[in-house]
Order: structure tokens, then C-alpha cells, then sequence
């Protein structure tokens, strides 16, 4: 290989790399919108504490938790296990309130994700004059770890919340 040939395809390749070091991701707020349509709200003419008891009465025909001491934010919560060490939890969040014209209930849901991690641990021996050692002691000390978190964005969901919440107010 010619000598510029190297130096260039070393140059090149030491560029690639600095540019992959400072290639950090934008920041997640950038990409927020605040659109006034979205899929997280919903509106209805009843007024909004029945409309957010409906909400609850959804939440709990699908088996969700539902935490409801404020009659206008009702909170559900649903635990699935996808694979042996795997856990996801949902929460959704109902909030319900007049907006002069009709009543809009509007909905977050958050998934968090849990892996099951093997805890292990030691102990240790020390012998005067010889010093000391530690050796790791298998346990079966398992605990579920959070690996994520996000607030589901897919309409389709939202929407089929709101067509139960609407069938039941019926």
C-alpha cells in the first residue's frame, strides 16, 4: 500500500472514530410536538366524574389495579410476565376535567420493564500470619431489576380505551 494511501485511510479512520466518541443522541425533548391533536384525550358531553368512573369501571374489566381515591384521577395498574425473567408493568393514569363545552378525559400510560437478577455474594476468611481470602457463596437471592421505561405512544391503544370507556357509558 502506497505510504499517502495509508496515511489518508489513517487520517480517515481516526476521524470516523473522534466523531463516533462526540455522536451523542438529541435530546428526547426536541422531538416533542405539543400537537393539539393527539391520542391521549378523549371527549365526551357526561359530566367528568362519571365520565372518569366509567374510566375506572374499564380499567378494572380488563384486571387492572385501580387506585381510585380521587374521584377525577384514577389510577390502574396490570403486571404481565412475557417470559420467566421478564416482568412488565403498565400503569395508565386517568384525569378527568370540563372544558366548558364537554368533559375530556385524557390517558398516559407507562410501561416499565423488570429483568430477574441472581444476587450473589462472598465471605471471607482470614487466618492470622497467612491473610485472608474470600469466596463467593452461591445464594438464590433473585430480585427484579428496572431496565426501562416509557409512556406508550401508540394510538391504537389509547383508542381502544376510549371505545370501552364509551361502550360502557352507554
Amino acid at each position: 500500500m502506497p505510504r499517502t494511501t495509508l496515511y489518508r485511510f489513517t487520517f480517515l479512520a481516526a476521524l470516523l472514530a473522534i466523531a463516533g466518541c462526540n455522536s451523542t443522541p438529541a435530546p428526547v425533548y426536541r422531538m416533542e410536538n405539543f400537537d393539539a391533536e393527539t391520542p391521549y384525550q378523549y371527549h365526551s358531553d357526561l359530566p367528568p366524574l362519571v365520565l372518569c368512573e366509567y374510566g375506572k369501571r374499564a380499567l378494572l374489566s380488563q384486571a387492572y389495579e385501580v387506585d381510585a381515591t380521587t374521584p377525577s384521577n384514577i389510577r390502574g395498574s396490570k403486571s404481565f410476565q412475557p417470559q420467566t425473567e421478564n416482568l412488565v408493568q403498565l400503569r395508565i393514569t386517568l384525569t378527568c376535567m370540563a372544558t366548558g363545552r364537554d368533559t375530556t378525559i385524557y390517558a398516559n400510560a407507562l410501561q416499565t420493564r423488570y429483568e430477574l437478577k441472581a444476587g450473589g455474594s462472598s465471605t471471607g476468611l482470614s487466618v492470622t500470619g497467612l491473610g485472608s481470602i474470600s469466596v463467593p457463596w452461591p445464594t438464590d437471592k433473585n430480585s427484579l431489576v428496572k431496565v426501562g421505561e416509557e409512556t406508550i405512544a401508540d394510538a391504537e391503544f389509547y383508542r381502544r380505551l376510549f371505545v370501552l370507556i364509551e361502550n360502557l357509558a352507554e
